[in-house]
């Protein structure tokens, strides 16, 4: 990547601040590209791990979400006097 900028050489200059930017943009861009290539679409059992493992999550989030609610809205009423 390197030799795309040796016509100007203060972009290949991690001590320049604009030399840093392009230095970072272009390790970004790498490391990014590496991954994706990496990176695999999940098989149907992978899949229902998945989708389980999530729906299990918003089954509790949402029981002490509603258990929450249940317990203040009496203690809400004791403090402001509801009438």
């Amino acid at each position: 990547m390197a030799a795309k900028f040796t016509s100007m050489p203060f972009l290949n200059d991690k001590s320049n601040p604009v030399g840093y930017c392009v230095q970072g943009a272009c390790e970004f861009g790498m490391d990014s590209r590496r991954l994706i290539q990496r990176c695999t679409k999940p098989d149907a059992k992978e899949f229902n791990k998945i989708a389980v493992a999530c729906s299990i999550g918003f089954a509790i989030m949402g029981f002490i979400g509603y258990t929450v609610k249940l317990v203040f809205i009496p203690i809400n009423n004791i403090i402001v006097g509801g009438s």
